[in-house]
């Protein structure tokens, strides 16, 4: 047991006696409860929590962190219980080891779903106190270590969850040491030949290069020396997988890759970090566009620096990170900095407060993920590394993903400002909703009282909560226009049982709950009217006719189409039907009612698929337009798409989409244009007959 032994020394350099004697008692408890359990790799398994309680000491983290370490397997793997655990070592302990175990006890249908819910379980304990994912951090990084001994499947699983989500999870709570090496054992799992490759090719440039990197120390030395600058200047090797990333990014062989090394410059103060900028920039020339300030913005996880990159000798690009101590301290240890280093700085309160908003604000997004898939989505979406910083009109700073857009701001900024956003302006400018924001940006949104969020916003935006506002939006939505339309085809259904809908109280929709295992009379109807349960059988459950009644039926009386039914109630863009045209619906599960034209080709073929069918007609006073699809054969001349344009304005029509096709001597041209019904379409039809150059006018049916 020298490995306890070691321990006891680390936590004896910081913790109070009394606290040391309790992680002996934890040590002998763990040795005990896991006695005669082994790891894959033969030893021990108490070597195990005695080396992730070695990887927290280095992070000075407290007692009750360091014994959660060492019994956070006791509960999964023994037959000691939390409450066993909270007697002999206090509620917090317990509380800690049970936010890390799995939720083994409960049967998932796929190994994702229980994948999801163990992350949203972490996640939960993680936001009321963050020594949870720091002791999970250190577990998956000593797992990692030893990985070696595991099959070579369940390497590759374990190496790629690690890559997806423990390393940026590391990195945005600023554990840069613990998320380059999770980086580095994962990518050595997920890809042994080309790590093993750049290894080697890295172990020969470094001897290579020593003394180039040591002409370039001397001169970083020399000249913060003449501007009366004290600081600590030196070296650094980049990771394995850095390297490999920026090779990926720029499709760069090794040999192309000269900026291996990196230079860090360790100031007393922050006015000297850009006294000492200047120096640099003095010695050798800046490479524009490669200067970053993160010390006036910092990053999200609270790391602040200059970063710039200089022209070298022989044209070598340097990389060099000029900060101060203290910052270097929060860069090194992130959130964990505030038990490393108890001095109340102000800097490390901010990253307290930013690492729990970040959970408040990640935990609502996926509190509204609808399934296990759409929850790592999220996840893994959150997580995204790369930052850019922009600005609200009062000059407040918010971080986001590169490659947000103006959408994926309004969310950040409230759930109702994104919902109701209607435009933004970039800099001043009006710009489209899917513009993707820069650096630097002063970002104002423009909302409306009755806008609501557009279903094509899914396409482009990238934050988690963005995405998962705008699904909620939408489900919350079709929900209730779904329950609605299932209202309607319950009632049709009673009717043609000879039953009154009014006759059916609470007694009977109480037993019909019951029955199916429904929660709510507003599930049922959303059922009905989505295709997940037929309304003729929802009908006879709840009169209490069972599937053996005799009476012959009513005819089903036809559902009128009123054209505001919203989601639930879905127009074919295979045939475009609008009013005038007959028409029929298909209740398919999931989508609710899609309404077709009784010729489209496309129904034809889905004929005798198991859906129900519907007889629907129009109602008398629908006022909404309908997209409608048309093709016109022209001949090829000059002006005559202004001419095909300026007709189909006059006809009080609006053009939706255009594109062209050529046909030999003439063009075709293709609309999607906005129709109130048959009649109006008619009226745009002979408006553009009276073209000379238009040939021929077609409806456009059955497009695939």
């Amino acid at each position: 047991m020298a490995d306890a032994e070691l321990l006891v020394q680390e936590v004896s350099g910081y913790l109070k006696p009394q606290d040391v004697a309790h992680v002996r008692d934890a040590i002998e408890f763990s040795r005990i409860a896991h006695q005669g359990q082994t790891r894959h790799s033969g030893d021990p398994y108490v070597t195990h929590p005695i080396a992730v309680a070695r990887i927290l000491t280095t992070l000075h983290l407290d007692v009750q962190a360091i014994i959660a370490a060492l019994l956070h397997d006791v509960v999964e793997d023994t037959d000691i219980t939390n409450e066993q655990l909270a007697e002999k070592f206090g509620k917090p302990v317990a509380e800690l080891v049970d936010g890390l175990s799995k939720l083994d006890k409960i049967q998932f249908e796929t190994r994702e779903d229980a994948q999801a819910e163990n992350f949203r379980k972490m996640l939960l304990a993680m936001a009321r106190d963050v020594r949870v994912i720091l002791i999970k951090l250190a577990d998956r990084l000593h797992n990692m270590r030893t990985l070696d001994a595991m099959s070579h499947d369940k390497c590759q699983r374990i190496a790629r969850e690690t890559m997806e989500i423990y390393a940026p999870i590391a990195n945005r709570l600023g554990l840069h040491s613990i998320h380059h090496e999770l980086e580095d054992l994962s990518f050595k799992h997920l890809h042994p030949n080309r790590y093993a490759v750049l290894a080697k090719a890295l172990q020969v440039a470094r001897g290579n290069r020593r003394e180039v990197v040591g002409k370039i120390l001397d001169a970083i030395r020399q000249k913060l020396a003449e501007f009366h600058i004290d600081a600590d200047v030196s070296g650094r090797e980049k990771d394995i997988y850095s390297i490999y990333k920026k090779m990926q990014s720029k499709s760069l062989a090794f040999a192309e890759v000269l900026d291996i090394y990196g230079f860090r410059v360790l100031v007393n103060d922050f006015s000297s970090c850009y006294v000492a900028l200047g120096a640099l920039h003095s010695l050798y020339k800046p490479i524009p566009g490669k200067f970053k300030d993160y010390i006036a913005i910092p990053k999200a996880n609270g790391y602040q620096s200059l970063h710039t990159t200089l022209f070298g000798p022989f044209g070598t690009p340097i990389e060099i990170q000029v900060r101060t101590h203290e910052m270097h301290r929060i860069a090194d240890a992130g959130v964990a900095s505030h038990w490393l280093y108890k001095s109340g700085h102000q800097s490390i309160n901010d990253l307290h407060k930013k690492t729990h908003q970040w959970l408040q604000d990640l935990l609502e997004s996926l509190s509204q993920s609808a399934d296990s898939s759409e929850f790592l989505e999220h996840l893994k979406v959150d997580l995204f590394p790369d930052e850019v910083y922009v600005f609200t009109p009062k000059g407040k700073i918010l971080a986001l993903p590169r490659g947000a857009t103006a959408v994926d701001f309004a969310y950040s900024v409230h759930t109702d400002i994104g919902n109701r956003c209607i435009a933004a302006k970039v800099n001043l400018e009006l710009v489209p909703l899917r513009t993707e924001l820069k650096n630097g940006d002063r970002v104002e949104v423009i909302t409306a009282p009755h806008a609501k969020p557009n279903p094509a916003w899914l396409s482009y935006v990238t934050t988690s909560k963005a995405r998962s506002h705008i699904r909620h939006f939408f489900n919350v939505m079709q929900s209730g226009e779904s329950a609605q339309l299932g209202e309607r085809l319950l009632n049709q259904s009673l009717q043609a049982l000879g039953v009154k809908p009014q006759d059916m109280d609470d007694a009977h929709w109480g037993k019909l709950l019951r029955d199916t295992g429904a929660k709510s009379r507003q599930d049922i109807l959303a059922d009905i009217g989505l295709g997940r349960r037929l309304s003729i059988v929802v009908a006879r459950q709840l009169a209490c006719l069972g599937e053996s009644v005799g009476k012959e039926l009513t005819p089903t009386p036809v559902i009128t189409i009123q054209g505001t039914e919203g989601m639930a109630v879905q127009f074919a863009k295979c045939c475009r039907p609008i009013p005038g045209d007959p028409i029929i619906g298909v209740i398919k599960s999931g989508q609710g009612l899609v309404v077709h034209t009784h010729d489209c080709q496309n129904l034809r073929k889905g004929r005798g698929s198991g859906e129900q069918w519907l007889d629907v007609v129009w109602d008398k006073n629908i006022n909404r337009n309908f997209d409608v699809s048309i093709k016109l054969i022209v001949a090829n001349q000059r002006g005559v798409l202004a001419k095909v344009a300026a007709a189909i304005a006059d006809a009080e029509s609006n053009i939706e989409n255009v594109n062209f096709s050529n046909e030999g001597e003439y063009t075709a041209l293709h609309f999607t244009l906005e129709v109130n019904n048959r009649l109006h379409l008619a009226k745009v039809m002979r408006s553009l007959r009276k073209i000379a150059e238009v040939l021929r006018i077609i409806r456009i049916k059955n497009a695939n």
